[in-house]
């Protein structure tokens, strides 16, 4: 069993254990430390549900253990390799492709805080320890709560860990904005050599400032992007995001060695999420 720390405690573990860069004193506003087995808690957790994004091999599902669980203290996201079918099928459907598939091949799970939590600023931090086949597609991340109403990527993306299994013992942080994002070759990120990310945790944080945001894992900041001061266009890192963890097959950057698909089932494990915030920002 994990303790959860107290708001009195969170300074000590942001500062003397993590070591984030900025003295400010972080205290603890949100967290899970999954300790309760069984589905993960609705009230802090929802589901993508579907094909998404990426043109990913997996059928996201919803609130099946099979797929999301929580036991022996850690959150499970399992891929799995099943037939699933795709709901939304249209037989000889030539536009999205969504439509254009009968059936899924694997099946895995991807959790949101949307309508449950959102934050700005603050410091996110996950414990994890990932996958390793070629073909998964593992990720921390956040994208703005306007998402809806502004699209991709003007609400802003935070990837604070991302992992491709072709290329093992690495992991990815980036940033997406109407500015910079890969669609226009633009995104801004670092890689960081990690040879233990499948066979060990590791700490995986982004603190997230007015002018910066601060990518780390364990107590090693890798990675900074600094508001330029021009508008939202390169910094909607002003308003509300929230978390996304799940696992993804193959698509546009995990698939494009293919996937073993010997391998399955995948497993993506998660000790905790903690969301720490500085006083001035907890305040109303």
């Amino acid at each position: 069993m994990k303790p959860l720390p107290t708001l009195a405690s969170a300074a000590f573990i942001a500062l003397a254990l993590l070591v984030p860069a900025s003295a400010a004193p972080w205290e603890l506003v949100w967290a899970d430390e999954f300790d309760q087995p069984g589905l993960p808690d609705p009230a802090r957790w929802d589901y993508e549900v579907g094909f998404i994004r990426n043109r990913e091999a997996q059928f996201y599902t919803r609130a099946r253990p099979e797929n999301a669980r929580v036991e022996n203290g850690h959150l499970v996201i399992e891929a799995r390799q099943e037939d699933w079918p795709n709901p939304d099928f249209q037989a000889g459907a030539a536009g999205p492709w969504r439509r254009s598939r009968a059936a899924a091949e694997f099946t895995s799970a991807s959790l949101v805080t949307l309508g449950k939590a959102a934050w700005t600023y603050g410091r996110i931090e996950v414990r994890a320890q990932l996958p390793s086949a070629r073909g998964t597609w593992p990720a921390i991340w956040m994208l703005g709560t306007n998402i809806r109403e502004v699209g991709w990527p003007a609400c802003g993306e935070i990837d604070i860990m991302e992992f491709v299994g072709y290329d093992p013992g690495v992991v990815h942080a980036n940033i997406h904005t109407r500015s910079y994002n890969h669609i226009q070759r633009t995104a801004k990120g670092a890689r960081l050599p990690l040879p233990t990310a499948s066979d060990a945790f590791h700490v995986y944080a982004v603190e997230w400032f007015p002018d910066r945001l601060d990518f780390y894992v364990d107590d090693h900041k890798f990675f900074s992007f600094a508001n330029e001061g021009t508008g939202s266009d390169a910094w909607p890192f002003n308003r509300d995001h929230y978390l996304i963890l799940n696992l993804a097959i193959g698509g546009d950057w995990g698939g494009q060695r293919g996937i073993d698909s010997e391998a399955f089932p995948q497993r993506f494990l998660i000790d905790y999420v903690r969301v720490y915030r500085t006083p001035a920002a907890s305040a109303p």
